[in-house]
C-alpha cells in the first residue's frame, strides 16, 4: 500500500469515527450505526491480542501476541511460527467488544497450507458467562479454492456449508460476509449471496475474531499438518453494520 492508501484508510476511519460518535447523540436508540476498522496498527482500546495460552485439544499451537502483527502495507498479518521443533504459535485477535444482529464484513487473503484454518467469525461462550454461540467463515489451507460457513448454537454446531469460490482466495483480497438477523444467516462473497442458515439461529451477541492456527487430530477435516512454516493470513479491513 502506498502513502496515499495509507492516509485514505486512516481518513476514513476518522470520518466512520466522527459518524458513529455522532450517531451516540441521537434521540432514536433503534438508529443503524457502523464500526469499521482499517486494521493498519494495534488498538488496544477496541482490539486484544490473544497471548500465552492454548485452546487445547484441536489446535496445535499457543496464541502469541507476537504472532499478530501490522504489514507495512497496512493490513493484519496472523502468523504461525516455530520457535522449537514441534512446537508452533499461532496469532488470535479479537473484539474488546461483543456485536449482536447486522452485517459482518472482512477483506481478507487466507493462509495455504494441509492441516491449517484462516478464520473471521463473532464468538461467545462461558469464559464470557453466556452460551456458546458461533458463526464462522473460515478457510481450510488444503484447498483456499473453496470456504466453508458453519454456526453453533449454544454449543450445538454441525451446519457446516462448503463452497466452491471459482477462485484461489490465497492469492488475494476478497470480501466475505455475513448477515445475522434473529431468523436467518445469510453468508456472501465479494456482495454475492452463496448461503442461508435459517434453523436454530444464535442469538447471543459475540465478540468479532480472526485466527490463524494448525489442527491435531482432526486429519479428516483439516489434513495432516506438515510442520511447514512460517504461515501468514491477511486482513485488511473490518465492517460491522448494526440492524
Amino acid at each position: 500500500m502506498n502513502f496515499i492508501n495509507f492516509m485514505r484508510k486512516r481518513f476514513n476511519l476518522a470520518l466512520v469515527t466522527a459518524f458513529t460518535l455522532s450517531l451516540g447523540l441521537l434521540p432514536s436508540a433503534s438508529a443503524a450505526w457502523e464500526f469499521w476498522e482499517p486494521l493498519t496498527y494495534y488498538n488496544p482500546s477496541t482490539w486484544q491480542k490473544a497471548d500465552n495460552y492454548s485452546n487445547g485439544s484441536m489446535f496445535n499451537c499457543t496464541w502469541r501476541a507476537a504472532n499478530a502483527g501490522f504489514t507495512n502495507s497496512g493490513q493484519l498479518e496472523l502468523k504461525i511460527t516455530s520457535p522449537s521443533y514441534n512446537k508452533f504459535d499461532c496469532g488470535e485477535y479479537r473484539s474488546t467488544n461483543k456485536y449482536g444482529y447486522g452485517k459482518y464484513e472482512v477483506s481478507m487473503k487466507p493462509a495455504k497450507n494441509v492441516g491449517i484454518v484462516s478464520s473471521f467469525f463473532t464468538y461467545t461462550g462461558p469464559s464470557d458467562g453466556t452460551p456458546w454461540d458461533e458463526i464462522d467463515i473460515e478457510f481450510l489451507g488444503k484447498d483456499t479454492t473453496k470456504v466453508q460457513f458453519n454456526y453453533f448454537t449454544n454449543g450445538v454446531g454441525g451446519h457446516e456449508k462448503v463452497v466452491d469460490l471459482g477462485f484461489d482466495a490465497s492469492q488475494g483480497f476478497h470480501t466475505y460476509a455475513f448477515d445475522w438477523q434473529p431468523g436467518h444467516i445469510k453468508w456472501y462473497l465479494d456482495g454475492v449471496l452463496k448461503h442461508t442458515a435459517t434453523t436454530d439461529i444464535p442469538t447471543n451477541p459475540g465478540k468479532i475474531m480472526m485466527n490463524l492456527w494448525n489442527g491435531t487430530g482432526v486429519d479428516d477435516w483439516l489434513g495432516r499438518y506438515d510442520g511447514k512454516n512460517p504461515l501468514a493470513a491477511y486482513y485488511d479491513w473490518v465492517k460491522y453494520t448494526s440492524n
